[in-house]
């Protein structure tokens, strides 16, 4: 069930419209939110994702601007959060051990203040 907890302050009538997401995982929220949008009647209405997790899509989005292809594995870092934690680091990180991570939420804290090193 998707709830807006804050609507649009303008009027989109005839406007052209980027929705932009950090992730697009199953699509039902998204698939809501467009369907919304749309009967404002926007000139045009497009998706710009960081991410696309398409093998979990359960309805087909098209995504206009898409960054990257993500696996199907849960990410976080770079705006992406776990309990509020983490979501400033400047870097995605595919989690392997979600159950561990869920038993110790603050255990890679050591990342948020150390400096990553570049790869190659």
């Amino acid at each position: 069930m998707v709830r807006i907890m804050k609507d649009l302050d303008r009027d989109i009538l005839g406007q052209h419209v980027i929705v932009i997401e950090d992730i697009v995982d199953t699509g039902l929220t998204l698939t809501y939110l467009l369907s919304t949008l749309e009967a404002r009647e926007p000139a045009s209405l497009e998706v710009c994702a960081l991410l696309d997790k398409s093998a979990r899509r359960i309805t087909p989005i098209d995504i206009r601007y898409r960054g990257f292809e993500c696996p199907d594995k849960f990410v976080l870092g770079y705006g992406l959060d776990f309990e509020e934690v983490y979501r400033n680091l400047p870097y995605i990180l595919a989690i392997e051990d979600l159950d561990a991570l869920a038993e110790e939420p603050r255990a890679l804290v050591s990342l948020l203040e150390e400096p990553a090193e570049a790869t190659p």
